[in-house]
């Protein structure tokens, strides 16, 4: 007999809400969006940038449209997908019985944390699939073009773009886990998602504070665009390395704090 609550039976509960496909429709539409905004508007490309350098090529779109999504757009997603379940299940009065059924408080988590993680993952590569195909339709499949000169080959594009959609999946960990955590202390979903992206907007202006100096470096999201470095003559993976710690520590650290006031919460009030 399977066990109540599985991965499978989460993935499915979570696969079918509303929410959940309308999210991904909203993915598969904005790079058509933004090909239609570029359609509209001066398409000189008289600068050497990510953006007027996106329409050069299937690769230069994707790079831009990762630029552009992973700070907001894929964070409120991870926030979403990750933060959301805890609170609608107790909004709809169904979290007493899922513990009563019996399923075990961290089991239960555990779940529903897997499943949103992957849903995020799937987001990100979702979204990078495609608009590498969006991409080479409107603007064909040339190399990428560097805003320095020159040019990468599309074996030295894909190694970099996989490690950068990664990198991009990780740096949202913090925000993740901070609306985990407060999607375990509400039964409100749009609080969990809200209290993590306030987080993010304070750590972005902290972050810009000059007068903070190194102590910025240890702000969650400070390490956030370093995979554009990759784009370069010559990648160094290795710089992406403080930002995954980072990212790492600020997780499990909410992680923590989330499992440990759920396993002493009244979950009948």
């Amino acid at each position: 007999m399977s066990r109540p609550l599985s991965l499978r039976v989460e993935l499915r509960r979570q696969i079918t809400r509303p929410r959940t496909r309308w999210t991904y429709l909203v993915l598969l539409a904005l790079p058509l969006v933004v090909v239609a905004a570029f359609t509209l508007g001066d398409d000189s490309n008289e600068g050497q940038n990510f953006a007027d350098l996106a329409t050069t090529g299937s690769a230069n779109f994707a790079v831009f449209m990762l630029l552009v999504t992973a700070e907001l757009l894929i964070l409120i997603l991870a926030a979403l997908f990750v933060g959301d379940p805890v609170p609608a299940e107790a909004s709809w009065s169904s979290l007493r019985y899922l513990l009563t059924a019996p399923v075990p408080r961290a089991r239960l988590l555990t779940s529903k944390l897997l499943v949103g993680l992957g849903l995020t993952a799937f987001a990100v590569l979702l979204l990078l699939g495609w608009v590498l195909i969006v991409g080479g339709i409107f603007y064909g499949w040339e190399a990428l073009s560097l805003d320095v000169g020159g040019s990468l080959t599309w074996s030295q594009v894909l190694p970099r773009l996989a490690a950068s959609a990664g990198y991009v999946f990780l740096a949202q960990l913090p925000f993740a886990a901070i609306a985990f955590w407060m999607g375990v202390r509400t039964d409100a979903p749009l609080a969990a998602v809200g209290v993590a992206v306030f987080a993010a907007i304070v750590s972005s202006i902290l972050d810009s504070l000059s007068a903070l100096g190194d102590y910025r470096r240890a702000l969650p999201n400070h390490y956030a665009r370093e995979w554009i470095g990759l784009f370069g003559p010559d990648a160094d993976y290795g710089a992406l390395l403080p930002g995954v710690l980072w990212a790492l520590l600020y997780a499990t650290v909410f992680l923590a704090l989330a499992y440990r006031h759920f396993a002493r919460k009244d979950v009948l009030s």
